[in-house]
């Protein structure tokens, strides 16, 4: 979440109806025939075919100042590695191509445009906040976008678009959900940026499910070096009703360590908790601030998955150890090489249900259209885009799973604080996100 204000979209998102869907979808398909470049027409995306390599892509934002995600396409080629030395998809070698999206709207158009011109059936396991800028090429082509972070509004209403979690929208109503019971006044500080316009609305959609008022809206720069004076206003909002403990809670992407810095010097003694979601932190990250006597002692975090200890995620790890042994960018408890993997594991099922068949972005499409019930191990629920206008009516209509799970640092551990998942299908439903 990153980038300078523009003007916000005329269209407001309450009102995404599943017709729009539909006819969205059903354009896409038609334009897959072809792909308008200038005054010219090339011919569709149809790479996979016969014994060729089936080449998909991954892109993320690298070496930026802002949100990182270096692990997401490292993953990515480990897993290609990993595959292809146990006999590749559906016999065929996977080639998986890396984009550095560089957090640009430039950068991420151009990555797409790279994948048409490399004939991927598929983007896979990505993270882009500039979904306006990517998706039109892709739906041109007819591109399907596999398991995207969920950071954008994009993601869940492209029609080309199959998420396999409930992105930041999941995971601040559900942690709205679970704040509203303890906390007293709460405050978000979150990107002044157009991502960063729809925390607000999320986060307020659980707290309000819980009968508590809204949170105090804090902007501030993702890419800065310090965040007193914001630390300063949380701290004063957070303290303002002395009958109750107020939360605060930064969603900052990798800047959230640097808010927790400047925070951890102003509100120590307050008696202040904090809150976040996955992605904002992680293991490597608590252990990095101090552990158990940093500052995320006792703070609610809310996720997509199981925590990483979990051994639903042995399998992961037994490819990174294999693959990827030594490779610092992947990290198993980083919310994207977890994406990266599900979604990774969502194109071998597609796949395998080709029996042998052509594998192309149109057969991808089709069958990920068609009903096809993916099983990820318990990683997330069963994953299927056949009937996905349970929150059209909320402006989510290809959003699919709306589970989140709640996890709670202990002695400097991350740990789930409730078994299971939380569906917050419902919260969103009832949002009020206009």
């Amino acid at each position: 979440m990153t980038g300078k204000r523009r003007a916000r979209s005329p269209f407001p998102l309450r009102f995404t109806k599943p017709l729009r869907s539909t006819a969205l979808r059903a354009g896409a398909l038609l334009a897959s025939a072809s792909l308008t470049a200038g005054c010219g027409v090339v011919s569709a995306v149809t790479g996979g075919a016969g014994d060729d390599p089936i080449t998909v892509m991954t892109w993320a934002p690298q070496d930026t100042g802002a949100t990182n995600k270096p692990g997401m396409p490292a993953l990515a080629l480990a897993y290609a590695r990993w595959v292809n030395a146990n006999g590749g998809l559906g016999g065929r070698k996977l080639r998986v191509l890396n984009c550095n999206d560089h957090n640009d709207r430039v950068s991420a158009a151009r990555c797409a445009k790279r994948a048409v011109e490399e004939k991927a059936v598929a983007v896979v396991g990505s993270y882009s906040q500039h979904g306006d800028s990517f998706f039109p090429t892709l739906e041109s082509a007819g591109i399907p976008y596999i398991g995207g972070y969920g950071i954008t509004k994009a993601e869940f209403t492209s029609p080309l678009s199959y998420p396999v979690n409930g992105g930041q929208h999941t995971l601040l109503a559900g942690l709205g959900r679970e704040l509203a019971k303890t906390c007293g006044p709460v405050a978000l500080v979150r990107p002044d940026s157009i991502a960063g316009d729809e925390l607000p609305h999320l986060l307020n959609s659980g707290l309000e499910a819980g009968g508590h008022a809204k949170a105090g809206d804090q902007l501030a720069a993702e890419d800065a070096t310090e965040y007193a004076g914001q630390a300063d206003r949380a701290l004063d909002y957070t303290t303002s009703d002395p009958s109750g403990t107020g939360c605060v809670v930064p969603a900052l992407g990798d800047r959230t360590s640097t808010f927790m810095d400047s925070f951890r010097r102003v509100g120590q003694g307050s008696g202040v908790r904090t809150a976040t979601v996955l992605g904002s932190v992680d293991q490597t990250v608590i252990n990095a601030s101090g552990g158990k006597s940093g500052p995320y002692e006792g703070a609610y975090i809310t996720g997509w998955y199981p925590v990483s200890s979990d051994k639903r995620w042995d399998g992961m790890k037994k490819v990174i150890s294999e693959q990827a042994f030594g490779d610092n960018r992947i990290d198993p408890s980083d919310a994207g090489v977890q994406t990266t993997w599900i979604a990774y594991t969502v194109l071998k099922a597609v796949v395998d249900s080709l029996d042998g068949g052509e594998v192309t972005a149109r057969t991808v499409r089709r069958a990920l259209d068609g009903g096809l019930r993916i099983e990820t191990g318990g990683l997330t629920p069963t994953l299927s885009w056949k009937f996905r206008e349970t929150l059209a009516s909320a402006g989510f209509p290809q959003l699919v799973n709306a589970d989140v799970t709640l996890q709670v640092v202990r002695d400097g551990r991350l740990v789930s604080a409730r078994k299971g998942f939380i569906d917050v299908t419902k919260t969103l439903q009832d949002a009020d996100l206009l």
